[in-house]
């Protein structure tokens, strides 16, 4: 790519997660502890805040989507969390099951939860580098 700062890279927009049921979906991502920043059933969608940033996950309604099982070789969205520990304890309280147990990463743990259309969810945290946290 050339210098031209047209093509700069400046930040996330929304992250597109496709859905079979928007209303089973929102219910799901609910439990997951993801605030609803609104809901357009007549367009298929709702966005899902994460954090106090403006962009969020995007559900997309897609008609001919069924529930499948997570696959490894596919894109995966992990999310800063204080305590990916605590987070999964929270998540199997709230009757969803973590993929795995939690898991070390470079930096810190992480633990992984999988919607019923296969989409992979991480939550990650800092606690081996929390010079790069959002938080401290």
């Amino acid at each position: 790519m050339s210098d031209d700062v047209s093509h700069e890279l400046l930040g996330l927009d929304n992250v597109l997660v496709p859905v079979g049921d928007l209303g089973a979906a929102v219910s799901f991502y609910e439990r997951a502890g993801f605030p609803v920043a609104f809901r357009l059933d007549e367009a298929g969608i709702a966005l899902l805040k994460v954090g106090k940033e403006t962009p969020g996950l995007l559900l997309r309604l897609e008609d001919e989507l069924s529930p499948r099982p997570p696959v490894w070789a596919s894109a995966r969205v992990w999310l800063e969390v204080r305590d990916a520990r605590a987070t999964a304890d929270a998540l199997t309280a709230a009757g969803i099951p973590p993929l795995a147990p939690v898991f070390t990463v470079a930096t810190g743990r992480t633990v992984e939860i999988a919607d019923p259309w296969g989409n992979v969810i991480g939550f990650t945290d800092y606690t081996k580098r929390p010079e790069l946290a959002r938080r401290p």
